[in-house]
């Protein structure tokens, strides 16, 4: 399967909602999709490195940084973690670092941009509560989609197939 979107769209329309902002593609994977799982914080990224240190099956973590092109949300290390740990995809409204090497993780990683600046880890930020940003509502235990053809979101897990 090449694309998700176009597919399930056709399908669900009335289910989805989709994100009104271009992301970049930076993992190896561009297909995804899976239960959001949020975190919402600002330059500091102690608890997305904290979240993604456990069981992400089926699941996708979406990181509301507020849209700060400043301090990188996520880099290699972390990022390796979340594939150890079966995370589907990391969703970011914020920057990565560490591009070249992501590019290489068996997963799926949707960010605004790169930053090589590392936060600072001051345990700050919120997890598991709705976040919104490019126009749409990310609420814990709904689902996610992505591929190269933009983000989308439903409240219940819809039926994935090949079209």
């Amino acid at each position: 399967m090449l694309d998700l979107l176009p597919d399930l769209f056709d399908q669900y329309p009335e289910q989805l909602s989709l994100a009104n902002q271009a992301f970049t593609d930076y993992g190896k994977h561009t297909i995804f999709y899976g239960e959001i799982v949020t975190v919402s914080c600002f330059e500091d990224n102690s608890k997305v490195k904290e979240i993604l240190a456990t069981d992400g099956s089926g699941k996708v973590l979406v990181v509301d940084g507020k849209g700060s092109m400043n301090r990188a949300l996520l880099g290699d290390m972390i990022a390796e973690n979340a594939v150890k740990n079966h995370w589907q995809a990391v969703v970011i409204n914020g920057c990565i670092r560490d591009a070249g090497t992501i590019r290489t993780l068996e997963i799926a990683v949707k960010a605004i941009g790169c930053n090589p600046i590392k936060t600072e880890k001051l345990g700050v930020g919120d997890t598991n509560v709705v976040v919104n940003f490019a126009n749409v509502e990310f609420i814990p235990g709904w689902y996610v989609y992505g591929d190269e053809n933009g983000l989308a979101v439903s409240e219940s897990k819809l039926s994935v197939t090949a079209g």
